[in-house]
């Protein structure tokens, strides 16, 4: 299985989901393989690097990075986007893929109990994801939503 986390600048969100995802898929067995990208290239927060390390996952070897960096860009299983201006701007993705959308608040320019807040929920919706990716299943963004505490869905 592939996933594909987007968010805009590939900066936050989405490298901090997926570590989540990453983790979690290694914790459950489930053989994936997992990226993030952005809509725009920019830099990994260093504010995401040390809260995803409070928690024992290390995102300090990440870059930011678009969908054109990575291997086989139109090969994905799945695609999650995690901010609303990547969901807005992913109906280009031409591939058949499953989309789910999830909104995440973006942490930049908070402080570090928003970027935990984020993180923690970002890591309720990997785990609940995985697991049911896991029994076979694409659950639904209202179901994911719920399970990560987070608000409006596209």
């Amino acid at each position: 299985m592939r996933i594909l986390v987007l968010c805009t600048h590939n900066s936050a969100r989405s490298q901090m989901a997926e570590g989540w995802l990453r983790h979690h898929a290694r914790q459950a067995g489930l053989d994936a393989e997992i990226f993030s990208a952005g809509t725009e290239a920019t830099r990994v927060k260093p504010e995401a690097i040390k809260v995803m390390g409070e928690v024992g996952i290390d995102l300090s070897g990440h870059t930011s990075k678009t969908l054109y960096d990575l291997p086989d860009p139109w090969n994905f299983d799945l695609v999650l986007t995690v901010c609303d201006s990547a969901a807005e701007n992913c109906p280009v993705y031409p591939a058949k893929t499953h989309r789910l959308h999830i909104s995440f608040p973006d942490p930049s320019g908070q402080d570090l109990e928003q970027w935990r807040w984020v993180r923690d929920r970002l890591g309720r919706m990997s785990e609940h994801l995985i697991s049911e990716l896991k029994l076979g299943r694409i659950p639904p963004e209202d179901a994911l939503s719920k399970k990560a505490g987070v608000g409006a869905i596209l």
